[in-house]
């Protein structure tokens, strides 16, 4: 089945696409993503994340 919304490019290798990512990430630098503060967790999830960090684990 064609999907209708496709263009009409050709597929590229998966090598070429890791070398496109790769450039993409050395010309953005380190880009830096803030862990959630975790203000609307459940408590459920506040046990397990605890859990984690007690068996010196990083989540």
């Amino acid at each position: 089945m064609v999907s209708k919304t496709s263009s009409n490019q050709s597929a590229i290798s998966l090598a070429d696409f890791g070398q496109d990512v790769a450039r993409r990430r050395a010309a953005a630098g380190d880009v830096v993503v803030p862990r959630n503060a975790g203000i609307r967790r459940t408590e459920s999830k506040r046990a397990l994340l605890a859990a984690i960090n007690d068996a010196d684990g990083l989540w």
